[in-house]
């Protein structure tokens, strides 16, 4: 995970190739800027980026969905409900699961545990646009290859 540059996701696990369903993984840094102000001598992972690692997942779902000829952008968070701390050094389990897709949105049941525990869930909504060009399209497809999402176009 590198919170500077909003990169929440580390690898997938697994994807259903149909664009059902995806499991990422995410490790918590032991050090960042974020840290020093939330909170100064007890260190927490913002709720608002556990939010933004689950729209990450949700966003490349969407990507799989469909295979890389729109883009997603986080449109709404129908329901987040934060559950537990998390602290630097967590490895977390990012999941999002297909719940809707249509009249360009996808929406998307999420979840992140960590060592079984339920962390937080929610329900997000993504509107998917067409890419502004092909070379964007493309940065995102060897993005998403980086991180074990292999689509054959």
């Amino acid at each position: 995970m590198r919170l500077e540059y909003f990169a929440m996701i580390d690898r997938v696990l697994e994807h259903d190739a149909n664009g059902h369903s995806i499991r990422c993984e995410a490790l918590v840094p032991e050090q960042s800027s974020i840290f020093e102000g939330h909170f100064p001598g007890h260190p927490l992972m913002p709720g608002v980026l556990l939010i933004e690692s689950m729209a990450q997942a949700s966003g490349f779902l969407a990507l799989v969905l469909n295979r890389f000829t729109k883009m997603p952008f986080l449109a709404a968070v129908h329901e987040a409900k934060m559950r537990s701390f998390v602290a630097p050094g967590t490895r977390l389990e990012v999941s999002a699961t297909l719940a809707y897709q249509g009249s360009g949105y996808v929406v998307t049941k999420t979840r992140i545990v960590s060592e079984g525990k339920r962390i937080c869930d929610g329900e997000l909504m993504l509107r998917v646009m067409a890419f502004p060009d092909s070379g964007f399209s493309a940065m995102m497809r060897e993005r998403a290859a980086g991180l074990g999402i292999i689509i054959d176009l």
